[in-house]
């Protein structure tokens, strides 16, 4: 029995440094299988929407799709078998969407036709950044979301002020063109006006009066204008919370702060940097 657990062990432990790290051979080769799986399976989700491939390729397509559904079954599986702690992988982030990745296509059993499981098949894309070690970058995008959080209020009020205006000129139309020209509410004015502000136009509803015109040109001016607005606030966030992430970081030796978050020596004195403050 004792020889059976530590052959047991034995392969859990090989299984993990495969498919869980990428030091070995053999671990960088599963991660370069499982990224050319995901990425087929995700290319068939998307040509199985065009209704041409779908018509002369829909049965491969969905052997194909089981095929590697199966494969992503498998894999899961092995991997709460080899994890450390079968339970926190299972619904940690990454445990979650491996799971979603299987789960619709055997939802689509019972509720055939199904166009949201499809949808959830997408999120196989998500475990690229796992194969890719993507997760190192986080500190990156940390100074993002704290940029964000910072600005929330600024883009907030930007956001209602948009809001009013996109609102007044969508009435102002309603009034000028009428439902004869394409305005046939003032909810529909209003989408007219958010889709001249942010482009010019698509082309759907257009004004035929030249005051309606008129209006249309002051419009696109304006969305012109205040396009830079939330990029300008949250860009200037963005460099206040770089700027207090390098003040974090202080050489122990000289106590020189303003060194970059991937700076491992001090650039006044040399001195190896340490995570201290």
């Amino acid at each position: 029995m004792s020889e059976e657990r530590e052959q047991a062990s034995s392969l859990r432990l090989s299984l993990r440094r495969i498919i869980f790290g990428t030091e070995t051979p053999a671990g960088r080769y599963f991660d370069i299988c499982l990224i050319i799986c995901i990425t087929l399976s995700v290319a068939l989700i998307f040509l199985d929407t065009i209704v041409s491939i779908h018509g002369a390729y829909g049965d491969w397509i969905i052997k194909l799709e089981w095929f590697f559904t199966f494969l992503f079954t498998i894999e899961y599986i092995t991997r709460l078998y080899c994890s450390a702690n079968r339970w926190q992988y299972a619904k940690s982030f990454y445990g979650i969407v491996d799971l979603l990745s299987i789960l619709p296509s055997y939802l689509i059993l019972f509720f055939p036709g199904a166009n949201f499981a499809m949808v959830i098949r997408v999120l196989r894309l998500f475990r690229v950044f796992r194969v890719l070690k993507l997760l190192r970058y986080l500190s990156e995008g940390n100074v993002l979301l704290q940029a964000l959080t910072q600005s929330s209020r600024k883009v907030i009020m930007f956001f209602f002020s948009v809001s009013l205006i996109v609102s007044v000129l969508g009435s102002v139309m309603y009034a000028v063109e009428g439902p004869e020209n394409g305005f046939t509410s003032i909810p529909k004015s209003i989408y007219w006006t958010i889709v001249t502000i942010t482009t010019v136009g698509y082309g759907d509803i257009t004004p035929v009066t030249e005051l309606g015109q008129g209006i249309a040109a002051l419009t696109m001016l304006i969305g012109y204008s205040i396009i830079a607005i939330p990029t300008g606030i949250i860009s200037a966030e963005i460099s206040q919370e770089m700027r207090r992430n390098r003040d974090l970081r202080r050489c122990s030796n000289c106590l020189k702060s303003g060194h970059d978050t991937d700076a491992n020596f001090c650039y006044q004195c040399g001195n190896e940097l340490q995570d201290v403050v």
